[in-house]
């Protein structure tokens, strides 16, 4: 009686990317957008790999309500591609069943024979003495728990029984649009496939996010994963194997600098000696640098980033540390000193707001960066 499947969610085919840097001789964005496309394909691996008939994709397979019919048919061709696999495509909160309602019309008018749409709350046998019970989400934000109807929806007696939501998962305590922890207990469900939170979490052994199959912010710290769930019958607890999907690795690293330390050396230190092309940098810099160490730092983060994908170098909280001699490198007298001193008086001013100041210290930063490139 031994039922396998991938549980995955968050998609979110058809994203721009508008908040990336486009660098002027790449095309990360489409990298990008690709990857997204590209994770039907990678599911359907998984699914082959692991013996695995059904993908349940828990919500926001889409990430608008109004995608293009180029990536509409895209993405059911790339499941079509899958004849093994049945696809079950569940509305979340970006391509909910009200806001895209023409989006769902064309999924169950052109969608191959492999694919469903999850359009109602109704239970729907998988086969291998397995029912789904699917929860499509009707509005973009709502005042109830979506996974309510799990609790009265019926199966027959003697078959698993495996919920299908989207949502967040709310404590004991609180009520209004979230799920509830414990809707496995109170739905009699063997498993319940979340989605909306793009990271991999178990709220419990029978509640699970699969997070998104490829990540798409500076938060998780990993590469995207799907889920492969082995059922051994009613009552069995769930048997959970996580599997790597992403092709990007969004990763966010933490630089403590001191004064008169080699910044450039560290950040070389911080940076992943391999997998560069696949990985979406940001270095959070902290601590103090004089200005000749900042301006090192610069220079070795300008050397570094074309080998990523994409790269930020992040210094909003690194306080520079000022000393004479590096004034005078600037200038001993005249204009060029009176605009100095000016602007590191800008930079301590309690007078001034925390922007100003920020702003005052990258102007001293960048005057000193020009005047010692100048004198090379």
């Amino acid at each position: 009686m031994t039922f396998r499947f991938i549980h995955s969610s968050d998609l979110h085919i058809g994203r721009k990317f508008a908040n990336i840097p486009e660098p002027a001789d790449g095309n990360i964005r489409g990298r990008l957008m690709e990857a997204r496309h590209g994770a039907i394909d990678r599911l359907a691996g998984a699914a082959r790999d692991r013996g695995a008939g059904h993908v349940l994709l828990a919500g926001d397979t889409f990430d608008t309500a109004t995608p293009s019919a180029t990536v509409i048919r895209q993405a059911l061709a790339a499941m079509a591609e899958a004849p093994d696999v049945t696809w079950w495509l569940l509305p979340g909160n970006h391509d909910n069943l009200r806001d895209a309602e023409p989006l769902w019309e064309a999924i169950c008018r052109d969608a191959p024979d492999n694919v469903m749409a999850l359009t109602d709350a109704a239970p729907h046998d998988l086969g291998g003495a397995a029912t789904l019970l699917p929860c499509p989400v009707a509005f973009r934000s709502g005042a109830s728990d979506p996974s309510e109807p799990l609790v009265t929806m019926a199966s027959d007696e003697g078959r698993m029984r495996i919920g299908l939501a989207h949502g967040g998962v709310t404590d004991f305590t609180e009520s209004g649009d979230a799920i509830a922890p414990d809707r496995d207990r109170s739905a009699r469900l063997d498993y319940l496939a979340l989605g909306d939170w793009h990271g991999r979490m178990a709220v419990s052994d029978r509640v699970q996010y699969s997070g998104t199959p490829e990540q798409d912010r500076f938060k998780h710290g990993r590469r995207g994963v799907c889920l492969c769930v082995e059922l051994e019958g009613p009552g069995a607890a769930p048997r959970v194997e996580e599997i790597e999907t992403g092709a990007f690795l969004w990763t966010e690293v933490d630089l403590p600098l001191h004064p008169r330390q080699d910044a450039a050396a560290a950040l070389a230190k911080a940076l992943p000696p391999e997998g560069r092309r696949d990985i979406m940098m940001r270095v959070a810099v902290t601590g103090w640098a004089g200005l000749p160490d900042r301006t090192d730092l610069e220079r070795a983060a300008d050397r570094y980033a074309p080998d990523f994908a994409h790269f930020e170098l992040v210094t909003g909280a690194l306080g520079t540390h000022y000393e004479t001699a590096d004034l005078d490198e600037i200038d001993r007298g005249g204009a060029l000193r009176l605009a100095a001193n000016m602007l590191k008086d800008d930079a301590e001013s309690d007078a001034l707001s925390p922007g100003d100041r920020e702003v005052a210290a990258d102007a001293l930063a960048r005057l000193y960066a020009y005047v010692r490139e100048a004198s090379e």
